[in-house]
């Protein structure tokens, strides 16, 4: 007797599809200490972002936000629009991002607001569990005085999270938890710190001066630790207590704004108890990012052990071109495709080349096309991206 086929009830799904969402919204104003936090989150040393004295140095004047910061001053970590629809017995993973950058900087003291909508979406038969949704939404990121600062299109991938625990796949790749010498750590501190000096003063490369095929500095990052997977979770804003309220986007029948996407038990949230003890949906103690920082708990849906974020690989490909470019350049667009999570005792490594040059763009701003891939100690694959990154002329 055959098993019985694996099936997505998307019931709740296709009467939502092209509709704005609502969401969480921050009750307050991106502060310096926002900022510090996300960067030591990312493990992203740019003093323009933590050191008053040297950002005062500066053309800013003063501490600036990183660019991949708009992530973190959202709700959901980004992927709300693409996570729309009850579909029980569900999990979520991060499938890519694409970002759009619109030259207005985030500083001390901005708010960004959020408008979202569920794109679309399509069903695909994996490996990792049979029928799977691949579904994208949108958001469009404004500060206070309603200027555009980025837009995100957010894919994100909900599976049967029993198929995936079943079928192992994860588990059956993954060997034993790497276990790091002091010389290969020795080796990996030491690719850190000549990243990290490679363009600390934010000197910007020259549009004429960089050529099609030339490498950008190769970087690293890791081992992952709980400890670093939870200090990502931490520096998201939303995901400290109280920071933000529910909103609902005006004129639209049944929006979806917080409701259970149907989480397996065990993963969900608690909304109305959480307003007497916000533990209860705080996500690395209960709802459906506790399998982040515990292996059990991550096998439950397919992933074996601990491992980090969709949004903060992405968050990690804009600082790593943000910092080539330097304070005259800045990144424009990124497409970037998960491929594979960054597990508990891995390395991230990055290695960046000029693929293409583009003096006169339909931004009206001279850019330099860029192939990234993040890979691991294994060599296997987390990310593929690529990125326009605009340069000065002279």
């Amino acid at each position: 007797m055959s098993d019985k086929p694996v099936e997505l009830d998307l019931t709740d799904v296709d009467h939502r599809v092209g509709k704005p969402i609502g969401g969480g919204q921050l009750w307050e104003p991106c502060s310096k200490s926002d900022i510090r936090r996300w960067v030591m989150a990312m493990d992203y040393p740019n003093p323009l972002h933590w050191d008053t004295e040297f950002a005062e140095s500066t053309k800013y004047g003063g501490l600036i936000a990183p660019q991949s910061i708009a992530v973190g001053l959202d709700y959901g970590h980004g992927a709300a629009p693409a996570c729309v629809g009850y579909i029980p017995g569900s999990h979520l993973i991060f499938g890519g991002e694409e970002w759009w950058f619109y030259g207005t900087p985030i500083r001390p003291g901005d708010q960004l607001f959020q408008e979202r909508r569920f794109h679309d979406y399509k069903i695909t038969e994996t490996k990792f569990a049979g029928p799977t949704m691949f579904s994208r939404g949108d958001t469009t990121h404004r500060n206070q005085h309603g200027a555009l600062v980025a837009r995100e299109r957010s894919t994100a991938i909900r599976y049967s999270a029993a198929e995936a625990e079943k079928r192992g796949m994860y588990e059956n790749q993954l060997g034993e938890k790497k276990r790091w010498t002091p010389t290969e750590l020795g080796e990996v501190e030491k690719l850190r710190t000549e990243w990290l000096m490679s363009n600390r003063t934010g000197v910007s490369p020259r549009f004429d001066e960089v050529n099609v095929g030339d490498k950008l500095p190769r970087r690293v990052i890791g081992p992952h630790s709980i400890a670093s997977f939870t200090t990502e979770y931490r520096a998201f804003i939303f995901n400290i207590w109280g920071t933000f309220k529910w909103v609902a986007p005006e004129g639209v029948e049944d929006p979806w704004v917080y409701q259970d996407p149907g989480w397996v038990e065990g993963f969900g949230f608690d909304e109305e108890g959480a307003k007497i003890d916000p533990r209860l949906r705080d996500g690395l103690y209960v709802g459906p990012s506790r399998g982040h920082i515990d292996e059990e708990k991550a096998g439950e849906v397919g992933m074996a052990r601990a491992y980090g974020y969709g949004a903060t690989m992405g968050a990690w490909c804009t600082d790593y071109l943000a910092y080539w470019a330097g304070h005259d350049g800045m990144v424009r667009h990124t497409k970037a495709d998960f491929r594979g999570p960054a597990f508990e005792g891995d390395v991230t490594y990055f290695d960046g080349e000029v693929i293409a040059k583009e003096p006169a763009s339909a931004w009206g701003v001279p850019l330099v096309q860029v192939k990234l891939r993040l890979t691991n100690q294994d060599g296997g694959v987390l990310v593929d991206c690529t990125a326009e990154v605009e340069l000065p002329f002279v």
